[in-house]
């Protein structure tokens, strides 16, 4: 009994330095990055980094980070940042976020998002490029205030990407429960007369994204992967009477330039281009022309309050049907 006390107490005092050292390596790791972001020109500060989750975990507290990179204009920052992993393998983390502000900016464009519950996971493979295997974000009830006042929110969130097929494939996977538009569409609708709900019944979308190679600790210490080819499964708003659903293929040129198809099905279509001209979305010299090519479109099917038509890119240019709508926009991640 006596040895296997001994043997107890000197496999408790072997994993105790263990994980002691694994601690230190993971707190000096990540003052590492800051210190690396910084020196190529990135604003990277934190107030503190402390380390708990003896024995079987490794739980690191960031106070206050702020991120800042002068090449894309992107900011973020929080009150603090958990990463929580399991301490025989730092490739499996969980990013937990405070409920209160955190502020993500573009530029001087900011947008402040609360949310409850804010969790993300990171798993990793081994390796050392650590490419990623799994990246999803979940929260409870959110919302999100933009730089122009207005804000907009669901009861949930689950947005995830999982490498599939190829080291560069990954499926994309996006849903929010109870979500509530912005300000200027609650506002259009109460204009119209239209009488729908307060919140959408469906918002979802799943894709397939081949990117121009895989996501990697490159992404952050060199460049982004660039997306060469997206497959949308499927994607559905729906809020009230209108739906609009998508799916379709698109491959994207080393420039950014799309080209494929789209094939898209609005249902009550008119209540949909009268609701974004009453939100300001489309300006009403726009919506009157519009709705004449829309009508014609329309017609050639069996029910004219359901629109099939196809939103095409090709040569830098869309169009919706025989509609041009003019140049594509440039898909490039920054």
């Amino acid at each position: 009994m006596r040895r296997l006390i001994k043997i107890a107490i000197v496999l408790g005092l072997l994993w105790s330095g263990v994980w002691l050292a694994g601690s230190l390596v993971l707190k000096r790791g990540i003052e590492g990055w800051f210190a690396t972001q910084a020196a190529r020109g990135w604003q990277a500060e934190y107030a503190a980094i402390t380390g708990s989750g003896y024995p079987l975990r490794h739980m690191t507290l960031i106070d206050t980070p702020a991120l800042a990179d002068p090449g894309s204009g992107a900011a973020w920052r929080a009150d603090w940042l958990l990463l929580d992993s399991p301490a025989i393998w730092p490739g499996h983390q969980r990013l937990q976020f405070p409920a209160t502000d955190q502020r993500l900016s573009f530029f001087d464009r900011t947008t402040v998002i609360r949310a409850e519950d804010m969790q993300a996971r990171l798993d990793l493979r081994l390796g050392r490029a650590l490419t990623l295997d799994r990246l999803e974000l979940t929260a409870a009830a959110w919302q999100s205030d933009q730089p122009d006042g207005d804000r907009f929110g669901a009861d949930d969130l689950i947005l995830s990407m999982r490498q599939e097929g190829a080291p560069e494939s990954y499926r994309l996977s996006l849903a929010a429960r109870g979500f509530t538009p912005g300000r200027r569409l609650r506002l259009g609708a109460l204009a119209g007369g239209s009488g729908l709900p307060g919140t959408f019944d469906a918002l979802s979308a799943e894709a397939q994204l081949r990117f121009d190679r895989p996501w990697d600790r490159r992404a952050l210490e060199d460049r982004r992967p660039q997306p060469r080819a997206i497959v949308l499964d499927d994607a559905d708003i729906h809020w009230g009477p209108l739906r609009l659903q998508a799916r379709g293929a698109v491959d994207i040129d080393p420039a950014g330039r799309p080209g494929g198809e789209i094939a898209l099905r609005a249902e009550n279509w008119r209540e949909m281009l009268m609701l974004a001209e009453q939100a300001g979305v489309i300006p009403a010299e726009t919506a009157a022309p519009l709705r004449r090519v829309l009508e014609l479109l329309a017609g050639t099917g069996d029910d004219s309050d359901t629109l099939d038509t196809q939103l095409r890119f090709a040569d830098g240019r869309m169009s919706l049907g025989p509609l041009p709508l003019g140049p594509a926009p440039q898909i490039t991640l920054r």
